[in-house]
Order: C-alpha cells, then sequence, then structure tokens
C-alpha cells in the first residue's frame, strides 16, 4: 500500500517537460530570443534546473524539452512578422489631456445620456465601458468639472493626465492572431502602464500617462 501511495505521488508531481515549458512562458526575453534562436541550450538548461530544483539527471530531458520549445517558438516567429507588416501599414492617432471616470453602476442613467450628448456635440472623446459593478467613462478634461457635478458621491477613481492612443488598421487584422497581445507586450516591456483599452473592429484604443506618451510613440513606429 505504502509503495502504491508514493507512486500516486510521483505521478502528481509536474514531469520535467512540464516544468520547463512554464519556466520559459514566465520568461519572455527568454522565449523571445528562442524564438529567434538566439540562445544556448546548454546554458538554459542548467539555469532552468537550478531554478526549477531539478536533478542533475535531468539535464538531457531539460535540453530536449528546451529544443521542442524553440521549434514551436519559430513558427510564432511567422506569425510575428505578419503582425509588423499590418502595424507598419497602421495609421497611429493621439489626444491628450483625457481623463477616466469609474463611476458606481446605480446612478440615473439620464445624467450619463445627457453628458453623452454635451460631448459628442462638441466631437470630443467619449468611451464607455460597462462591467458588472462599474461604469468606465473616458473623454476630456474639458467635461471633468460637469461629470463631477452629475455624480457627486457615485464616482468611485478619477484619473487625470492620460493621453489616448489610437491604432488603425486595415480589416486584415481580423484575419491576424496575436495582435493585441503583441502590443501588450510591448508596452510591458518597456514599462508603460496601460489604464484602459478597447479595441473596435481596426481600431484599438489605449489609455496611458502623457508622461508616457513620447516613450509609447517611438515604440509605435513599425
Amino acid at each position: 500500500m505504502a509503495g502504491k501511495k508514493q507512486q500516486k505521488q510521483q505521478n502528481k508531481q509536474p514531469s520535467v517537460t512540464k516544468l520547463t515549458e512554464e519556466f520559459i512562458s514566465q520568461h519572455p526575453s527568454i522565449k523571445d530570443c528562442l524564438k529567434k534562436d538566439l540562445v544556448n541550450f546548454s546554458s538554459l538548461s542548467r539555469e532552468i534546473m537550478k531554478q526549477q530544483k531539478l536533478k542533475s539527471s535531468d539535464f538531457d530531458a531539460v535540453l530536449a524539452a528546451c529544443r521542442r520549445c524553440q521549434r514551436k517558438l519559430s513558427k510564432e516567429q511567422n506569425f510575428e512578422r505578419k503582425i509588423r507588416e499590418i502595424l507598419s501599414d497602421s495609421r497611429l492617432e493621439v489626444k491628450t489631456g483625457i481623463v477616466v471616470f469609474i463611476i458606481e453602476k446605480d446612478i440615473y442613467f439620464d445624467y450619463l445620456l445627457d453628458i453623452e450628448k454635451q460631448i459628442k456635440k462638441k466631437m470630443e472623446v467619449f468611451h464607455i465601458i460597462e462591467s458588472t459593478k462599474s461604469i468606465t467613462l473616458i473623454t476630456t478634461g474639458d467635461f471633468s468639472q460637469e461629470i463631477r457635478k452629475l455624480f457627486r458621491n457615485k464616482i468611485i477613481k478619477e484619473k487625470e493626465d492620460l493621453a489616448e492612443l489610437i491604432i488603425r488598421t486595415s480589416k486584415d487584422i481580423e484575419r491576424t492572431p496575436g495582435v493585441l497581445s503583441y502590443l501588450y507586450s510591448l508596452f510591458g516591456d518597456h514599462d508603460i502602464n496601460i489604464f484602459e483599452t478597447m479595441s473596435t473592429w481596426t481600431d484599438t484604443i489605449f489609455i496611458i500617462s502623457q508622461d508616457d506618451l513620447d516613450k509609447a510613440v517611438k515604440i509605435l513606429k513599425f
């Protein structure tokens, strides 16, 4: 009985392959280098063994798992090339002076319609994102005072000094997987926080701090 119990516990332990894949997926920089075949597999295998506390006898299995990951990731490189082609033909639009209000959902909705009419009449930025418990309202700072007046104690959070980036692409984005994840990774790799994001057909919209605007525009030149 004891032998069977021990065998069950061993079977529950993650395999060497699984531990190797987990390590690689948790380290985007290593994943990127594997895509481009820029990794010393022996060095990587030894680092994985050290971090995952594997035995020296597992070296060959880790090495083989790294090579399998590289083959899989190299196929993704073709997708990345297609993504960059789409983004290189995109158009970037920037709007500064953006504010974000997070408002409780149990509001008088006619007020929301009123502010929407005011903002759209002046052809300014207006976006609404509705969640289960709150409403996020995105517009320009010109309407902050009116929004505070209408919703008063229903405002959960307010954020100013933001910028809106709109990436306008071709219709090919519909048939190309991974565009959004590629953009997210670009922002993350350059320490740019995304406050809100929306996607509407060929438009992808990011709300970021105005302090990060110059950096964001540079990385979005494809």
